[in-house]
């Protein structure tokens, strides 16, 4: 039987250059912020520490941004002609990303505002309360097709987000909680996003036997995503653990072939 997902623990960059061009039918990318700075934060009602690993520091804007350049170049290699891309970032990472992508020839499609009802309170109370972070969405180029599908976005269910109203278009403002519970029952990541937020993702923009890829995995939401749907995934990531906690996620998916 097909495996209808595989995992690599390596370097995106590196395990990128392995695969074909014109590959995946879409790409979900969340590249680290770099907020791993020092700070603190507040979650559950505590005060906890920013840092999330030697992943997440930052090397300076110069060789942060050539950093995105070269995993976006990357990507838009292995992605097919009709394929799109979405890049996931708060305003510390997004918009080099974005520049990025228009300096390589992507076409921005839209920019989604993912807004977080439940989103952690200021801790310095100085400014503005961080609550949502920006999708882009893009395709190849400006010239091919790509896929949405309109109606299931217009039409299907999604009671629980409080914007979207009943058989009206989907606007480019979501309305999703942080992850549940139950979505950290193997164990948690630092920056896990929800799975509500990634089905949505999926659903939009591929079709059932879709080949989809996450290139900085994390805890594979993106993929726990895709195989509820009946799509094939490929996730990468560097640290061990991660890459561990998403094969107890996937494998515990039914019909979750290895």
């Amino acid at each position: 039987m097909m495996k209808n997902y595989r995992l690599y623990h390596d370097d995106c960059l590196k395990i990128l250059e392995e695969i074909p061009e014109n590959t995946f039918d879409m790409i979900f990318a969340d590249p680290p912020y770099m907020l791993s700075n020092g700070g603190i934060t507040c979650q559950n009602g505590k005060v906890v520490s920013v840092n999330k690993g030697k992943w997440d520091e930052s090397q300076g804007f110069e060789q942060d941004f050539e950093f995105h350049k070269r995993w976006l170049s990357a990507c838009k290699r292995v992605l097919k002609k009709n394929g799109t891309l979405w890049v996931s970032g708060t305003y510390h990472s997004i918009y080099s990303c974005g520049f990025a992508m228009q300096l390589l020839g992507y076409h921005i499609l839209n920019d989604i505002s993912w807004f977080k009802p439940n989103a952690s309170p200021n801790m310095c109370c100085r400014y503005f309360t961080a609550s949502h972070e920006t999708l882009i969405w893009a395709r190849k180029d400006k010239k091919t097709k790509h896929t949405f599908n309109y109606e299931l976005m217009k039409n299907g269910d999604f009671s629980s987000d409080f914007i979207k109203k009943p058989n009206t278009q989907m606007r480019s403002v979501w309305a999703i909680g942080t992850p549940k519970k139950s979505e950290k029952t193997f164990g948690k990541h630092p920056t896990q996003k929800p799975l509500d937020l990634l089905e949505r993702i999926i659903l939009a923009s591929t079709n059932e036997g879709d080949l989809i890829l996450d290139p900085f995995m994390g805890s594979a939401t993106t993929g726990v995503a895709a195989l509820k749907h009946n799509r094939k995934f490929v996730g990468i990531e560097k640290e061990k653990k991660f890459v561990e906690l998403a094969e107890k996620r996937l494998s515990a998916i039914k019909g979750g072939n290895k």
